[in-house]
């Protein structure tokens, strides 16, 4: 469906693409990764004709059509939200407003509009839009009223939404998607993930996201050092794959410089012996002929830092008693209470506008509500990182006087220190805060909490704007932090690798789950099974008598389930053990390799024969080297296929 060949592009004297290629398929699902600043957004307006590349050429199929979700703003017009998400092309548009129109001015003549006008609109698909574009956008947390609200009532994230919504009604062969998470709650994301399992046409995916990605995509691309390298499978696949190609890369070039430092020993030990002069020329020669091996790209500048560990709180980091809090008719709590103990690692979910993010303000202070009490723990301090960064950052100051800002009593050469440990280093730290780029915000958040570390940590959606190296970064230090956390976040891997408690907040209703986020799935996925069977077989308990047959049918249910999750631990585990399986073969089939050079540059050397059992025992280990490498290739091969089989 589309061809980009020999593809170079290059902005401010930087080369983002060095003649790079890429084939999307129908029925593709590409995840397209690389750190922030790789080229990923820009690989997007290439193909979608925004940009032009300086060389090579783009090529689609015909009747091929892209639709695109950008990552961040789009404009927002007169149209309600209904009217966007069925606004799929301009002739859709105009006919609707054409029958709109004539409906308005003739109610009772409706069905004597042009006969035209309603073929046409059919043949388009207009009849089936609305319903298509009702489920979408209930799918992505809309109610029923809000599909007349004009847009521009609506929050930026909401608007976004309702783009994706346009898109997802368009159905394109090709779907763009630029970070189409950051704007979705839990719930909202994982509807959307199920959606584009079943989706007909293909999809090109740039997403933070881990487990987004793991779920969705059957291949990732890497924008790496001006390249595309494409592996097969999901993001962990890749970056096992990635891993072990990098180990070969080098093995391969550290053979080669063992073996070019040793020919260049013999070069300057013989070069000025008459008797040895020509076999020293000869291995210059060797070496020139020889087809030079690059190291493995060194890994991009990443976030590294540890958390300060803070002063030690009470055993009740925090209590909210009977709160009540509304904007205007609008109840969020009644009587709302909530406790965290110190060391707790608490994730709330669920649905947007359910209160999560009203609950983590009046935790934080900076949200007065009506009535109710606020008590933090003994020695409680309190660190709040805002959804919205703005919030939380001087906008006219520059990086380092904002972070020099801080409450806390630091030094500049410590607040630079940390500042270039977040990757601001040299004059970016003059940089002014309203230019930088939301991940930059993120970043210059974090430092500020770092400079005055809290005990009780509140963090909103911590991981937007940041690439996955960053979140890997901030995983492993709130790991280690040995203060309360408590948070919010769309990202299952984030939720799944820190929190060790849920609460789950609708319409002003907290539920408490004591346990981890595959705890709470398995909790309500019970819930929810037993709420549905009291409902379909109330009437039939109750017909045919004995409430045992009921009982005797949830039994079913549960051992059905447990046979699932077995079942699904099982093929997990056996992905898991058939990766290995390649990995280990890999391994010994390298350090074979290795050996194999090692034993065959002995053999080049002059001096080994020197002493012939030396020889001897060279030429026999090589051979058993060989022997064993004919032996394990097979291996590999036949490892190699089971996997691929798995997966």
């Amino acid at each position: 469906m589309l061809t980009l060949s020999g593809i170079s592009k290059s902005f401010a004297g930087r080369t983002l693409f060095d003649a790079v290629g890429l084939q999307v398929n129908r029925g593709d699902r590409i995840g397209l990764v690389g750190p922030n600043g790789a080229g990923k957004s820009t690989l997007f307006s290439l193909v979608l004709g925004d940009a032009t590349p300086d060389e090579g050429s783009i090529a689609f199929q015909r009747g091929f059509t892209t639709g695109h979700l950008p990552q961040e703003s789009a404009p927002v017009g007169e149209q309600t939200v209904l009217e966007l998400a069925i606004s799929v092309s301009e002739e859709v548009v105009e006919l609707q407003k054409k029958i709109h129109a004539w409906e308005n001015e003739h109610p009772d003549e409706s069905d004597e509009i042009d006969h035209n006008i309603h073929a046409r609109f059919d043949e388009l698909g207009g009849y089936q839009l609305e319903p298509k574009a009702k489920r979408i956008l209930g799918g992505l947390s809309f109610r029923t009223s809000d599909f007349d609200r004009p847009l521009k009532e609506m929050s930026g994230g909401w608007v976004m939404r309702a783009y994706l919504a346009r898109l997802l009604v368009m159905s394109p062969d090709l779907l763009m998607l630029d970070e189409p998470t950051n704007h979705l709650d839990l719930e909202s994301l994982i509807w959307l993930q199920e959606y584009l399992r079943g989706y007909d046409g293909a999809i090109l995916l740039i997403s933070h996201d881990r487990e987004f990605l793991n779920e969705l995509i059957g291949s990732t691309v890497e924008i790496r050092h001006a390249g595309l390298v494409r592996y097969r499978g999901n993001y962990d696949s890749y970056l096992v794959q990635r891993k072990a190609k990098d180990e070969q890369q080098l093995a391969a070039y550290d053979n080669q410089q063992r073996e070019i430092q040793s020919l260049m020993a013999f070069v300057n030990r013989f070069r000025a012996k008459n008797t040895k002069a020509a076999q020293a020329q000869s291995k210059l020669k060797q070496i020139e002929r020889m087809e030079k091996l690059a190291p493995p790209p060194r890994d991009d500048r990443k976030i590294s830092f540890g958390f300060p560990q803070p002063e030690r709180s009470g055993l009740r980091a925090i209590r909210l008693t009977d709160i009540h809090q509304a904007y205007g008719a609008n109840k969020v709590y009644e009587g709302m209470d909530f406790e965290a103990e110190r060391g707790e690692k608490i994730v709330l979910v669920g649905p947007n506008g359910a209160g999560k993010s009203t609950l983590l303000k009046i935790l934080a202070g900076v949200l007065k509500f009506q009535t109710g009490e606020r008590e933090p723990g003994h020695n409680t301090r309190v660190g709040y990182f805002s959804q919205y960064r703005t919030d939380t950052l001087s906008l006219t100051n520059s990086v380092l006087a904002e972070a020099l800002s801080t409450a806390g009593r630091v030094t500049e050469e410590s607040v630079r220190s940390l500042l270039g440990c977040f990757l601001f280093t040299g004059d970016d730290v003059f940089k002014q805060v309203g230019v930088l780029s939301g991940g930059e915000k993120s970043r210059l958040a974090l430092v500020k909490i770092l400079l005055d570390p809290p005990n009780l940590l509140l963090m909103d959606e911590p991981t937007t704007h940041l690439d996955m190296a960053s979140i890997e970064a901030i995983i492993e230090a709130l790991r280690q932090y040995s203060g309360t956390l408590i948070f919010i976040s769309h990202d299952v891997y984030f939720i799944r690798q820190l929190g060790t408690k849920v609460v789950h907040v609708n319409s002003g209703e907290l539920t408490h789950y004591a346990g981890d986020y595959q705890y709470y799935l398995e909790k309500t996925s019970a819930e929810s099974a037993r709420i549905g069977l009291t409902v379909g077989l109330a009437g039939q308990a109750s017909a045919k008598g004995p409430a045992k047959q009921v009982k005797r049918t949830r039994e079913e249910i549960k051992a059905q389930k447990r046979r699932e999750a077995e079942e699904r631990q099982k093929r997990s585990k056996g992905r898991k053990d058939a990766q290995q399986a390649v990995y280990d073969l890999e391994k010994r089939i390298e350090r074979l390799e290795a050996k194999q050079a090692e034993l065959t540059t002995e053999l080049e050397n002059p001096e080994t024969y020197e002493n012939a059992g030396k020889a001897v025992q060279v030429n026999r280990e090589l051979a058993d080297v060989t022997r064993n490498l004919g032996s394990l290739t097979p291996q590999w091969e036949k490892a190699a296929a089971k996997l691929e089989t798995i997966e």
